[in-house]
């Protein structure tokens, strides 16, 4: 009779299968858990900083800083030239539109202003002795003329009793023709003279004229070299802090030359320096503030000086409003430059991890603060307090903003407290 054979549980086949299966499984935990632990970072809640996500006005601007100068300097420059021969003021006070500054000395404009004095003074007698001369020879033709009408009634008088007498044959025709030649004479005479005195008229308005001109010539050129001789003595032009004097007694000051500095105190500029980047977005116009003795200012853009020099670009900015009352001279203001309007915009404060994600992704916290999980994130403008957030993030959601040295490759961070 056969006897049945009993099967063996564990055959090698069996064995092999399950010791497979085991090791797949085995695998595939290993490779979870090793995957896991790459991705994910322990961090202490005390060494991060989380902020919130915020909706509110946004307004890009930059930090710069300003110098507070007067709105008007007038720089003083010697209009002569000449040796200083006294001060009246010295710099650091306060002057009033003509006060006299300081006194210059050049004998060679005071030589040449007598000189144009005397000469001046020589043209005017000359002129008025020519003038009186050709008066007296006006008056003299006039004078001629009255006496030749008197003479030529008494002529014209005898040559018409002569001539009836002749032609009665009571005088000879030689005392008749006398007395016709001597009547013709002095109405010939008369007619030279009245013709001389009106050319002596037309002359003497003429030389009149041309002797009025020569003298307002002279009075010119004496006014000039007076001038020259009033700006030996330098005035204050306008009312205002006399900051500097830069010449002392005895100094020779060439023509041209800065002599003193007059500040108007009646307002201040702010000459603020713009790194070149932004050359492009300020213009005139443009607004900033800044904060001063517990109130904000508001400024605007004057002038723009487009020269770059270190980098950096000149702008003069004026109070919009009012000035602020202890600002003085030569302070340096911390300026913010708006460059563009207020508008409505998602926002999270500046912070470190933006140097290590360029604004292209942030870690975002959980609901139930356990942990944070990288999000990709779109940052638009920016300035020294927020970042605008145009994609990706949404209001009242944290987000951690400190450094995220040690985080490039992770991709959730479980938070420990």
């Amino acid at each position: 009779m056969d006897r049945k054979v009993k099967k063996k549980f564990w055959t090698p086949k069996r064995i092999f299968t399950i010791l497979g299966g085991a090791g797949i499984i085995a695998l595939t935990l290993s490779v979870f858990i090793f995957s896991e632990k790459g991705q994910v970072l322990r961090v202490q809640a005390d060494k991060i900083s989380i902020e919130a996500v915020t909706q509110g006005a946004f307004q890009e601007f930059i930090p710069t800083e300003g110098t507070v100068q007067p709105k008007t300097t007038i720089f003083l420059d010697a209009v002569v030239g000449g040796n200083v021969e006294e001060r009246f003021l010295e710099g650091g006070v306060q002057v009033q539109k003509g006060d006299t500054i300081l006194k210059l000395e050049n004998s060679e404009i005071q030589l040449s202003y007598i000189r144009e004095q005397t000469q001046t003074n020589r043209l005017r007698n000359d002129i008025e002795n020519t003038n009186n001369r050709l008066e007296q020879a006006l008056f003299s033709s006039r004078n001629a003329v009255i006496t030749l009408g008197y003479d030529i009634d008494a002529a014209e008088d005898l040559y018409s009793r002569n001539k009836v007498l002749w032609k009665e044959k009571v005088i000879s025709e030689q005392d008749y023709l006398n007395s016709k030649r001597a009547y013709d004479r002095l109405i010939a005479s008369k007619d030279n003279i009245v013709k001389q005195m009106e050319f002596d008229s037309i002359n003497a308005v003429t030389t009149i004229k041309q002797n009025l001109l020569r003298l307002v010539t002279a009075e010119e050129s004496l006014e000039i070299v007076k001038g020259r001789l009033n700006n030996l003595w330098v005035t204050a032009p306008i009312s205002g802090l006399l900051s500097t004097v830069s010449v002392e007694l005895g100094q020779s000051v060439g023509q041209g030359q800065t002599i003193a500095q007059i500040d108007d105190i009646n307002g201040f500029k702010i000459n603020a320096r713009v790194d070149q980047h932004y050359l492009p977005r300020v213009y005139e116009g443009l607004r900033g503030s800044f904060d001063f003795d517990n109130g904000t200012y508001g400024l605007i853009i004057r002038k723009k000086f487009p020269e770059i020099n270190n980098g950096q670009f000149v702008v003069e900015m004026l109070f919009e409003h009012q000035v602020p009352e202890n600002i003085r001279r030569g302070q340096t203001i911390s300026i913010r430059l708006q460059l563009s309007e207020e508008r409505q915009a998602v926002m999270i404060p500046r912070g470190s991890f933006f140097q290590t994600t360029g604004g292209n992704w942030i870690f975002v916290i959980d609901e139930s603060g356990d942990f944070a999980t990288r999000r990709t994130i779109r940052i638009g403008n920016q300035n020294t307090r927020q970042y605008e957030v145009l994609e990706g993030l949404q209001p009242g959601e944290q987000v951690i903003v400190s450094s995220y040295d040690g985080y490039e490759d992770k991709d959730k961070l479980i938070i420990e407290r």
